[in-house]
């Protein structure tokens, strides 16, 4: 903690004296404070436990999240980015979405996929699928979710997306057979969660 006359005690004895010199040093140091004070701060600005939330949705900006605004609880802003710094690593994954649906929604999701690892010969064909289960949209509306699951996931993957028993995305019948209406509890041969 900086005294409030730190600029000037650093002017020799003799010039303390010169009232014009203090009056002109007191308003320098005014102004120097404020900066000081700024740049105190500085590393406050860029931790989204602390920051002020228009910083906090530029810092979702930053990372790719531009569809965080004002209108979302102000705690839910700040952990959706801080969740989102940790999940960049797993963005497109099984894993990526899913823990970031459930900080969205706050609640159980389910994502199951037709990837993995497979022999030689033995990999389903058509384009990868995926099937997420959520319980519950949350505080977002269902385009919203949907604009996220699709923004998360590779772009040749397609996709179904349910809230409970509610289709959100698209028609069932693109699914693979594996996929397809299967209870939310089983998952198909061969798929990963990670």
């Amino acid at each position: 903690m900086r005294r409030s006359d730190w600029l000037i005690r650093q002017l020799p004895v003799g010039m303390t004296d010169d009232d014009f010199l203090v009056r002109y040093l007191t308003i320098m140091q005014r102004i120097s404070n404020s900066v000081m004070e700024q740049v105190d701060g500085l590393p406050h600005r860029f931790d989204p436990a602390v920051a002020p939330p228009s910083m906090v949705r530029t810092m979702g900006r930053w990372l790719g999240v531009d569809w965080i605004d004002s209108s979302i609880d102000e705690r839910l802003q700040r952990e959706i980015v801080r969740n989102y710094a940790d999940l960049i690593q797993w963005r497109g994954t099984a894993y990526g979405v899913r823990r970031l649906l459930e900080v969205l929604t706050g609640g159980e999701v389910q994502v199951r996929d037709t990837g993995g690892v497979f022999a030689e010969g033995e990999a389903p064909g058509g384009p990868p699928h995926v099937r997420i289960d959520v319980n519950d949209v949350g505080w977002m509306s269902p385009k919203d979710l949907l604009r996220v699951v699709r923004d998360e996931l590779p772009a040749t993957v397609t996709f179904d997306l349910w809230s409970g028993t509610d289709r959100i995305w698209p028609d069932g019948e693109r699914a693979p057979a594996a996929l397809r209406r299967a209870p939310a509890d089983a998952a198909p041969r061969g798929a990963t969660d990670g």
